[in-house]
């Protein structure tokens, strides 16, 4: 980008977006306004099946964006099963990236216990993987001990050099600036130079994006959620998160190490309004 570009700016450019496996018809009616070659995550949850996947990460591909399809490392009840999502995932050319993630069942169904064990386990590549992007969490995890987070990140983002595998560094989706800033800088002083993207609420109603957080753990007291620009005494409309992207652009832009950060958009009020409201931000900040 040219010099003059605003930190707001270069942050809010090349977001990704997430979506479900159920959100295609959502990602053809936002498909005008997601920018051409746009990475778009999607989930690996418990209520979808291999077919909901595959479709969706398909859809991703033939929309002209760049799918990075989710592997749930806990639900995976055999290399098998691994090694069939991965096939059909590159039969339609969407293997190249992916997001490895531990997933939510406290006991594996299979062999997998993290993230980690997929990533070290030899099979991606063999299905034409090149980038993995991994977990981060700013506000901590609710049920894992933040050394033992920060064990996890150094462990797969070594391996991943190791392999001479690509890494993103994707993280759960924050409210406040403070904790997110202080983390990427730990993640940078541990060596870490992979691209981070800093996980963000789009516009959504208020409630939505409050049980959001309470079920990630993620802080949502009454200090921080002004910080994002809303308050616990009108929980009535929506939020976007003009306020928290213009804040935390200008606290990297101070840094001195921050290096690559972008945003990772979790569209909880629909793709199409995500997509609407990060290019018009983007056109107020950069005119």
């Amino acid at each position: 980008m040219a010099d003059n570009t605003s930190p707001q700016a270069q942050l809010a450019a090349d977001y990704s977006l997430e979506m479900t496996g159920k959100d295609v018809p959502g990602l053809h009616e936002a498909q005008d306004v997601i920018p051409t070659g746009t990475r778009v995550n999607v989930t690996f949850l418990g209520n979808e099946d291999l077919e909901m996947r595959v479709a969706a990460a398909k859809a991703v591909k033939e929309a002209g964006f760049i799918p990075v399809p989710h592997i749930s490392a806990r639900r995976l009840s055999s290399q098998a099963q691994l090694e069939e999502f991965l096939d059909r995932l590159q039969q339609v050319d969407a293997t190249e990236h992916v997001f490895a993630v531990g997933g939510d069942p406290t006991t594996p169904e299979g062999p997998y216990d993290s993230a980690y064990d997929v990533i070290r386990s030899g099979v991606l590549q063999k299905y034409g993987v090149t980038e993995v992007s991994i977990s981060g969490y700013p506000e901590g995890h609710p049920d894992i001990a933040t050394d033992v987070l920060w064990d996890h990140l150094e462990k797969k983002a070594a391996s991943l050099k190791e392999q001479d595998l690509g890494a993103v560094v994707l993280t759960q989706f924050a409210f406040d600036t403070d904790p997110v800033t202080s983390w990427i800088d730990g993640v940078r002083s541990r060596g870490i130079d992979a691209t981070i993207r800093i996980g963000t609420p789009g516009p959504a109603g208020i409630k939505r994006l409050l049980n959001f957080a309470r079920r990630f753990g993620v802080g949502a007291n009454a200090m921080i959620v002004k910080k994002y620009g809303f308050s616990l005494t009108n929980l009535l409309g929506t939020a976007g998160p003009d306020t928290f992207v213009t804040e935390l652009a200008d606290l990297l832009a101070r840094g001195e190490r921050s290096g690559d950060v972008k945003l990772h958009m979790y569209a909880f009020g629909g793709l199409r309004a995500t997509a609407e409201w990060a290019r018009g931000y983007q056109a107020k900040v950069s005119s």
